[in-house]
């Protein structure tokens, strides 16, 4: 059975570029941001959930053209080749697209590993040479960014209730209206917000309070109705 070889597919083109030998490792990194909401007499603040950040992926590739290589019937260099040939084609990757006016978007496949990105970051080393300084031999560092528009979101994530409702941490002189204010423009917009909370008393807040902002229409569960 061949080997099966990483693969960087140009998004844009259509082109493929297959890796001249597998990463011996990659590292893929994901991270949230998180808001501190410092509530007076709290031992420690309060943390509220913004945003997930990109993920990145991480790899060395290395190419080689002291010697012949081949795949299959196709050879992949003849021995001595500059090896700024083979970089050269991920390097480019860099490129802006005339079209777009940015750089393409990318999927990265291995095996399981599938990742639709773009090329961030390429350094290249050089570590072997001919005699007259042609590079026959490289390390290619390089580091993706994941790619994600609103189209992509939509059809790849399932909010569910979490992308419907927001949550608001209380400080410290916080009203129900000025809540509303805040997340509904209208501070007359106030009792969804009691209601999703089983507030019976509105005035009845204090800080550090966790209050579930619902989106608009809101209807009551309870009775049926709209409530604004």
């Amino acid at each position: 059975m061949p080997l099966e070889k990483a693969l960087i597919t140009n998004l844009d083109t259509g082109e493929k570029i297959p890796v001249m030998f597998n990463p011996e490792e990659y590292t893929l990194n994901k991270d949230n941001n998180f808001a501190q909401h410092t509530i007076p007499g709290l031992r420690a603040p309060l943390l509220q959930f913004t945003h997930g950040n990109m993920r990145t992926l991480e790899m060395e590739l290395f190419f080689d053209t002291y010697e012949e290589h081949r795949s299959g019937n196709r050879v992949l260099n003849q021995a001595g080749d500059d090896v700024r040939k083979l970089t050269g084609k991920v390097v480019g990757l860099l490129d802006i697209n005339s079209a777009t006016h940015a750089p393409p978007v990318l999927l990265v496949t291995w095996s399981s590993l599938s990742f639709t990105c773009v090329l961030a970051r390429a350094g290249q080393k050089f570590i072997l040479f001919r005699d007259d300084g042609t590079p026959v031999r490289a390390r290619l560092t390089v580091s993706f960014n994941e790619f994600t528009n609103a189209e992509r979101e939509a059809k790849e994530v399932n909010r569910q209730t979490a992308d419907f409702t927001k949550v608001h941490v209380v400080t410290q002189g916080e009203t129900l209206s000025g809540i509303a204010a805040k997340h509904y423009e209208d501070p007359q917009i106030w009792r969804p917000i009691a209601i999703a909370n089983g507030l019976d008393n509105p005035a009845d807040i204090s800080p550090g309070l966790e209050l579930q902002i619902p989106a608009l229409p809101f209807v009551d569960a309870a009775t049926g109705e709209a409530v604004v």
